[in-house]
This record gives structure tokens, sequence and C-alpha cells, in this order.
């Protein structure tokens, strides 16, 4: 049956005009219609994280919308999940995420690198900059992240949907979000961008020494998954010759994929001076030229010092909080050594960027990235997915939309 171009208008008219009277219109995106209430994960207590339900917060003319699709845990998320070492409870948890735009400000036209962003793009968020203006895009050093706000770690408010283990989460531009348009990564490999980053900052600060080289001796202590992507970032670089330090056959096996060379269970020798020569071993008889202490132990960090050669560099990395007191000798583990020291927390916002193509060019030279995310929970159980976390038998746990 043939239609004429009156019917054919009349038609699209009523289309158009049953759309604008709909009560879900302004609300339909790529993605479906934006409910009314938003699910967020919340730690209401020590060891206990609840789902709770709120209104669909207002999408401000600076503002996105995000649909959540997947955020990892943290190794600071079980510490407060744990312990509330920042006193935050109730709080919304999760830095680690990642999502899709449904709903963007008038405002909004690009991200914090100037790449142009849509509605459907997939995103990251970064730091929170308040009015800071000591942290800026190009300035590798005057402040890392310590000196901002991160989602996932702010004090509840009105909005409640602060953290990306929620169904979505609002990136507010009144609070100076940052973000960037990660839509040419798939799902786990954004997952990961922000533990990458902490990695990508301390390599870079490592660098600074002028000690890492591409032929140095590198050894990693603890092969949790933040000393794992060490490796991986080191491989990436060029260095050949790595060794990893942990006390977990699987996880240093699992190291060796990512580019360690050798590896040293330390429940294999007594004694620190036992633990030395098989580091020692390991390298063909030298010690290391550099190491990066990854464990979050004030024992590991003692240790480490005797595994590096005089002259040598070391990056300590592996305090997020405060884990305790260390015990070393001034004179033999730093001044008659002359060792060379730094010390990285964090990330600034261009090593986030950097890191986008770290983990491209990971993928490229055949690094298992991915299968660093070991386990996936629901949000709907993600306590189950913190008791994962926290009893240590994964790597990287993730939650991931219902």
């Amino acid at each position: 049956m043939e239609m004429n171009a009156t019917a054919v208008e009349e038609i699209v008219k009523q289309v158009l005009s049953s759309l604008s009277q709909s009560p879900a219109a302004g609300n339909s995106t790529a993605s479906g219609v934006i409910p009314d209430k938003v699910r967020v994960a919340m730690l209401t207590q020590l060891g206990k994280m609840e789902v709770k339900e709120f209104p669909m917060p207002q999408v401000g003319d600076d503002d996105l919308l995000v649909k959540v699709e997947g955020c990892g845990i943290c190794g600071t998320d079980v510490h407060e999940y744990k312990r509330d070492p920042f006193s935050l409870i109730p709080v919304a948890l999760g830095h680690e995420g990642t999502g899709e735009i449904v709903k963007m400000g008038k405002n909004v036209k690009v991200d914090s690198a100037g790449n142009p962003v849509k509605v459907g793009d997939k995103i990251v968020t970064c730091m929170i900059f308040k009015d800071n203006p000591d942290i800026t895009m190009f300035d590798l050093n005057k402040q890392n992240v310590g000196g901002a706000d991160v989602y996932g770690l702010l004090p509840d408010d009105e909005v409640h949907a602060n953290g990306w283990f929620a169904d979505y989460i609002l990136v507010r531009g009144a609070l100076g979000s940052t973000f960037f348009n990660v839509s040419d990564l798939d799902l786990d490999s954004r997952i990961l961008i922000e533990p990458c980053a902490v990695l990508i900052h301390a390599v870079e600060r490592a660098k600074s020494t002028g000690i890492l080289k591409f032929n140095s001796r590198v050894v990693v202590q603890g092969c949790g998954p933040i000393g794992l992507i060490c490796v991986a970032v080191l491989k990436t670089m060029g260095i050949q010759n790595i060794v990893t330090v942990d006390g977990n056959a699987q996880r240093l096996e699992f190291s060796k994929r990512l580019g360690a060379t050798g590896t040293v269970n330390f429940k294999d020798f007594e004694g620190i001076e036992g633990l030395t020569k098989g580091v020692e071993a390991a390298f063909g008889g030298h010690l290391a030229d550099f190491g990066f202490q990854c464990t979050g132990s004030p024992a590991g960090h003692a240790n480490i010092y005797k595994f590096i050669r005089n002259g040598g560099g070391l990056c300590e990395l592996g305090f997020f909080i405060n884990g305790g007191d260390a015990t070393i000798n001034p004179h033999f583990d730093i001044c008659s050594k002359e060792l060379t020291m730094v010390g990285s927390w964090v990330y600034t916002l261009r090593d986030y960027a950097t890191t986008f193509d770290f983990l491209k060019g990971a993928k490229a030279i055949g690094l298992p990235m991915n299968e660093l995310i070991t386990d996936k929970y629901p949000l709907s159980k993600v306590d189950e997915g913190f008791q994962k976390a926290a009893s240590m038998t994964g790597l990287k746990i993730a939650i991931v939309a219902d």
C-alpha cells in the first residue's frame, strides 16, 4: 500500500507528539530509560556493605550521569571495609570504576584531555581538584592525588551516588572532577586503569633517580595486584631482568607470565641472610640495581634494602595507609650503600593519560593483563566480593553490573 507525503508527515507528527508527552522524555538514552532510583553500595559499618536505594540525582549543567559497568576492589577499599582508617562510614566506596555516559549537562563537551565526549561514551574518573591550583595536568611532580579527592572516598551527602560500587554515579563538575574518554578500551582494561596508574607513577618516580635503565636488574617484592602490575609496566618498558619475591607460589608463577625472569619464594629461606642469597642467586650471583617494595609490610620494607647493591635505587610504594613502623639500620641500609630512594603514593592526572597507552602496549606484546581480574561479583553481592578481597585468595576482585 502506498502512502502519500501528507500521510507520512502526519504519522511523524503523532510520534513526536507522543514522545514529548511521555513522562520518561528527557531520560531516554542510548542505554534505555534512566530509573527514578539509584542503587548504591554503602559501607554502613565495619565489615558490612549494604545496597541502598536513593532518589536518582539531578544532572546539572556541568555534570555527567554514568551507568556503571564495573569497578575493582582496591586494597584501600578493603582497609576501609575492615578498619575505616579515614573515618568515612557511612560511605559509598569504589574508585576503580568505569561506565557509560547516559546523560550530560549542557556545558560538558570534552574530557580532561580535551577529547570530545557524548552520550554512549565510556569514561573513567580521576582526581577531584577541589580548589587546589598546585595540581595540574602538566606538572608531574608538584602534587599527586594526595592533594585531591577521588570518587569512592568522599563523605556521604545528599547525592549519595558518589562511588563506583553503584549502578549509576554522578560526576559533578562543580567539585572540580576530572574524567577521561576511554571508549577504545575493553571493560576489563578500563577496570584496571586506576591501579595501573599507581605503577605508571611509581616507575616515573623510579626513573627520576637515573638508576633504572633497560639493562637494570630489578627486584619487585610483593606479588599482589600492585606488584604484578609493576612487573608488567617494567616489561612493557623493555626491562628484561626482573626477579619477584613473594610467599605465594601461584602469584610468583603468574609474575613470570607478566615478565618476571626469576622468582624467589621467601618461605623457602630462613632469615634475611638466606633470603638475600636467594635473590642474589636468582640474578646469577648479583644483587639488584633497583628495587620496588610493594607489600605494605614493615618487615618487607626492612628486608628489601638487603637485596640492592651499593649505589642502587629503591622505590617504596606499598604503603597506601599507615601500616606501622619499619626497623632499618641507616648506616648499613642507606648511607654506606649510598642508596637513592623515592617514595610513591598514587598518581598524577598526567599518569592516568599515560596509563591508557601502557595498557594498549601491554596487550600488544601479549601480557595477560585481564587475567589479573580473577573474580567478578554483581552489585547485589558486593559484600561477598569484599569478603573475597579481604581473604586475599584471588588477585583483583571486581564488582560488575547485574
